[in-house]
């Protein structure tokens, strides 16, 4: 188990450490559930006001929050609190799953295929032909990877995975489990007699940028014509579709149950909240924010925040819903 001092985890996060507490720190905890030997973190007054209640040790705080932690605890004061816990939780984090061998023996890689230095593919896993692997690219068990495709170096590919053919993958993506990167996209027409659906060829792939991650259970559908596209950047939750054809910019957040339909397009930074849907054929503009739940039916403007079914200007729909309200009372 990995602890640390409070002194030590102060010149970690470059913070200032106020007050004092002897024993290790074992582990971080959200504040209302912290115990002794834990830190927690406090971002903003909201949550200073449940210090005193709290079982936790110690905690990182912003310099905002003006308190003191009182006797035998101690504050590591920084700039921003948010993002010194995640560079906390990172010397917390236990070491991943270990694979022993490079290829496991119960593994099938094409003797076409190209591998780069240092890569593990675990037990089950199947690599296609004239497949290329970067660097330091790992499989877990039961990853499938077909013909013709890309992987970048220092991906992670988590176990039941499956990119399918002419996927190229970027450097440093974590896919998580049962990820579908290229399946087809859902196109059909009508049969001229109509008695039936007729598929429409989607002959596209899907290109993924570096430092993307993929939450269990995503779908990232293969374009019909060229490319699904997925910016450097993305972070995109579990239960997430994204269509044939969508384009997605850098640094796009897509949370979990969202979906996009086919060919929309989104800007950079990007935030589309749980739940939300987006129609087919949209641009939603950069730095622009999709409400959860929210139905988006029309271009969105740069830097816009919408919300709503079908979505608006959020302040525009808060009025609206407040109205409504007013009216069920009356």
């Amino acid at each position: 188990m990995k602890s640390f001092t409070v002194t030590e985890i102060s010149e970690l996060l470059n913070g200032e450490l106020i007050g004092g507490y002897n024993k290790p720190i074992i582990g971080a905890e959200q504040i209302d559930r912290a115990k002794d030997q834990q830190i927690t973190f406090i971002s903003s007054n909201k949550y200073a006001r449940q210090w005193d209640s709290s079982g936790a040790s110690a905690a990182i705080v912003s310099n905002a929050v003006k308190m003191l932690p009182g006797a035998d605890r101690a504050f590591v004061k920084v700039a921003n609190a948010d993002l010194a816990m995640a560079k906390l939780l990172e010397a917390f984090q236990p070491e991943p799953p270990e694979l022993l061998e490079e290829i496991h023996p119960m593994a099938i890689v094409h003797e076409t295929a190209v591998l780069g230095k240092g890569c593990k593919i675990g037990a089950g896993s199947y690599v296609g032909k004239n497949v290329v692997l970067g660097d330091g690219v790992i499989l877990y068990p039961n990853v499938t990877i077909f013909d013709e495709s890309t992987v970048g170096h220092h991906t992670v590919v988590w176990s039941g995975t499956v990119i399918r053919e002419r996927s190229i993958i970027g450097n440093n993506c974590i896919f998580h489990t049962n990820v579908s990167i290229g399946a087809d996209g859902f196109g059909y027409r009508p049969s001229e007699d109509g008695r039936g659906l007729v598929k429409i060829p989607q002959i596209g792939n899907v290109v993924i940028g570096n430092y993307v991650e993929i939450g269990a259970n995503s779908c990232v559908d293969r374009g019909k014509f060229s490319s699904t596209i997925v910016g450097d950047g993305c972070k995109i939750d579990n239960l997430v579709q994204i269509a044939h054809n969508c384009v997605l910019g850098r640094s796009c957040i897509m949370a979990g149950h969202s979906g996009l339909a086919g060919s929309v397009t989104l800007g950079d930074g990007v935030i589309i909240g749980g739940s939300a849907s987006i129609k087919d054929h949209t641009t939603i503009n950069s730095g622009a924010v999709v409400g959860a739940g929210s139905g988006v039916m029309n271009d969105v403007l740069p830097g816009k925040t919408v919300l709503g079914y079908p979505a608006t200007d959020s302040r525009e729909m808060l009025k609206q819903w407040v109205a409504l309200r007013n009216l069920a009372k009356n």
